[in-house]
């Protein structure tokens, strides 16, 4: 059977799942999907011309990766206007990383007011997968604003931080406290003027691998990839990972995630967005192949577990 790319996927309850800019975190045989809650009609937004109000962060359950329980709002918004998880705010591309030493689960996202200058990240602890989710702080990676970000956790056990900076120009890659909860102060600038947004990363082989868009707002653009031998880089580039039908524009999506099964495949997450009616968005999930020094992605009419 598996999950085709052009229909929307649906949970147990039948009903679309809401999670959209997201990501994965395999915990005790379960797979635990997160992601932003879009549920809710489009509204003006001072620069990005789409946006909902803030839901909050929706998690779902999986042994399989094809059939998702829906297990709620795991980070709602907050009915308070001077919070950062309030509806008129801006909460995107949540990932969940779980700290061994504290045996919490810890959530960093990128939030934002409407103008996208307050540019920062929030971070949020549980104490079980599916929450509920404490939102702890906003702050900012040495002061720097911070966009697009996903976290990355080390075979050592140490957890990075990837964001879009300098509006957009850069990707400032922190390594976080032992905690996970915060920066360590160890900031790194990779891409220099490159202009990266929907970053992702994974180790494999002893190699790390990037992935990530060229910053075009909803629409898509080729996907860039890179390579290097230590997470701070220097990172060389390998230009457009995907091949098949409209690989030029990514398949019509944008990164969001990478993630390895407990069988060793690497499988990369992107997000089909549409941009005017943005709960409607899509999944597509494919296959990564490592060969002759590059990442390979190509084109499936469906996903299949």
């Amino acid at each position: 059977m598996g999950l085709r790319h052009d229909e929307i996927w649906r949970d147990t309850d039948g009903r679309p799942i809401q999670a959209h800019g997201g990501g994965l975190l395999y915990h005790d045989g379960v797979y635990y999907w997160y992601g932003e809650n879009k549920d809710a009609e489009n509204r003006p937004a001072d620069t990005v011309g789409h946006r909902v109000d803030v839901i909050g962060v929706s998690c779902y359950s999986s042994t399989d990766l094809l059939t998702w329980t829906n297990r709620g709002v795991v980070l709602p918004a907050s009915d308070n206007p001077d919070h950062d998880m309030h509806p008129s705010k801006v909460a995107e591309r949540p990932k969940v990383v779980y700290c061994n030493t504290t045996q919490r689960f810890v959530m960093w996202l990128h939030i934002d007011k409407q103008d996208y200058r307050q540019a920062a990240t929030g971070v949020a602890v549980a104490d079980e997968p599916a929450g509920p989710f404490r939102y702890l702080q906003t702050i900012r990676p040495a002061g720097l604003d911070s966009r697009d970000q996903t976290v990355f956790v080390d075979n050592d056990g140490s957890a990075w931080h990837f964001a879009s900076s300098d509006w957009n120009a850069t990707t400032l890659v922190s390594r976080l406290s032992d905690d996970y909860q915060s920066f360590a102060g160890e900031f790194h600038r990779v891409f220099v003027d490159r202009k990266m947004e929907a970053h992702a990363v994974i180790e494999h082989d002893g190699r790390y691998w990037f992935l990530a868009s060229g910053c075009t707002g909803w629409d898509p653009n080729p996907a860039r990839s890179a390579v290097a031998d230590s997470i701070i880089g220097p990172w060389t580039e390998l230009g457009n990972p995907c091949t098949g039908p409209e690989s030029e524009i990514t398949f019509h999506c944008q990164s969001t995630f990478l993630f390895r099964t407990p069988d060793g495949r690497v499988i990369a997450m992107f997000d089909r967005w549409v941009k005017e009616e943005l709960r409607s968005s899509r999944y597509v999930w494919l296959p990564v192949e490592f060969a002759d020094g590059g990442m390979v992605i190509e084109w499936r009419d469906s996903w299949e577990g």
